[in-house]
C-alpha cells in the first residue's frame, strides 16, 4: 500500500503541502552524517503511484532508494524503475530516478532464481560468486 511518511513533508515554500494533499506533494529525508537530503515528489494520479527521488551532484544509490521504496510503500510491495524506449526519454534533473507502482494491478515479476541465487552470508556469496 502506498503511504506518504508526512514528518518528511514539506511545509513551507513554493512545494509546500500538507495532509489534505494525501499522498501527494514534496519530502526530504535529511540523512544523518551524510550531509545530503534525499527530495522525493510523490503522487498517485492517473492510476499510477509515483516517487521521484534526486540529490545534487549524484544519482541515488540501491541502498537510498531502497529505504524511500520502504518509507513510501509496505514490504510486500512490488515496484518497478522504468527503462523506455531512447525516444520516449525524458530528462529534467539529471540525478533523479524514479519508483513506480500501478494502482489495481499486479506487477509481472520473473521468477527468482532468474535474478540469481538466494544466498546468506558474504563469505559464501564470495566463495560461488568469485570477482564476478
Amino acid at each position: 500500500m502506498f503511504h506518504v511518511p508526512n514528518e518528511y513533508r514539506v511545509r513551507n515554500g513554493v512545494f509546500s503541502s500538507t495532509e489534505e494533499d494525501g499522498n501527494n506533494g514534496c519530502f526530504i529525508i535529511r540523512q544523518a552524517g551524510r550531509g545530503e537530503d534525499l527530495r522525493i515528489i510523490a503522487s498517485d494520479g492517473m492510476e499510477w503511484e509515483h516517487v521521484s527521488v534526486s540529490l545534487d551532484g549524484r544519482i541515488p544509490t540501491w541502498r537510498e532508494m531502497c529505504h524511500v521504496k520502504g518509507l513510501f510503500w509496505d514490504d510486500n510491495d512490488c515496484v518497478i524503475q522504468y527503462h523506455p524506449a531512447k525516444s520516449d526519454y525524458v530528462n529534467c534533473h539529471p540525478f533523479t530516478l524514479h519508483l513506480w507502482r500501478p494502482i489495481g494491478q499486479d506487477i509481472p515479476q520473473p521468477p527468482p532464481i532468474l535474478v540469481g541465487p538466494k544466498m546468506k552470508g558474504g563469505s559464501r556469496k564470495k566463495r560461488i560468486l568469485g570477482n564476478f
